[in-house]
């Protein structure tokens, strides 16, 4: 009984794929989706059709667009963090949050948008390449190795993994699987 109201809490319950695509293209067009989204059905040769085809067969582009039919064209508040982790069928919308009336979105702020998201992914590399390469800090000037061995692959020739440059990272897995 709980999953049923359960269900019944979130707006993409009883919704098709096609029927929330065409909505959605309906209001706020290809552009402005390709824009938000950066889902290549929305901007080669659009169509209703081959976008749901995309989406039904791609689980992280379907996702992305439940979740923007969600948070942008129900214009609920975010989900929880517990919510959120969840794929967006499979989230519960408290009783008391309503769906309003659709956001309004522009090019312009896509682009905004864009550019916040680009500086936020390089800061993330920026931040991930300094802690997981601690051997490449500023005036170091050596970079770790993986050893001098000779390799041996699968057919059991040698190859030159002891010259620099041409080590082979999965010569340890290929000795142990031969």
């Amino acid at each position: 009984m709980t999953d049923d109201i359960n269900y019944q809490n979130n707006p993409l319950h009883g919704v098709s794929l096609k029927t929330l695509v065409t909505e959605l293209v309906d209001h706020y067009g290809y552009e402005i989706l390709y824009a938000y989204l950066e889902i290549n059905s929305f901007k080669n040769k659009p169509s209703i059709d081959s976008s749901v085809k995309f989406l039904k067969k791609t689980d992280w582009a379907r996702e992305k667009v439940e979740a923007f039919y969600l948070y942008q064209f129900k214009n609920l508040p975010r989900a929880s963090a517990e919510q959120f982790e969840l794929p967006p069928r499979d989230r519960i919308v408290p009783e008391n949050q309503k769906p309003g009336e659709p956001a309004h979105l522009s090019l312009e702020d896509a682009e905004r948008l864009r550019e916040k998201r680009a500086k936020k992914a390089a800061e993330r590399r920026e931040n991930a390449s300094g802690r997981s390469r601690p051997d490449s800090r500023a005036g170091s000037g050596s970079a770790k190795t993986y050893g001098t061995r000779k390799d041996t692959n699968r057919t059991g020739n040698g190859s030159n993994a002891s010259i620099p440059g041409n080590v082979d990272p999965w010569a340890h897995w290929r000795n142990k699987s031969s």
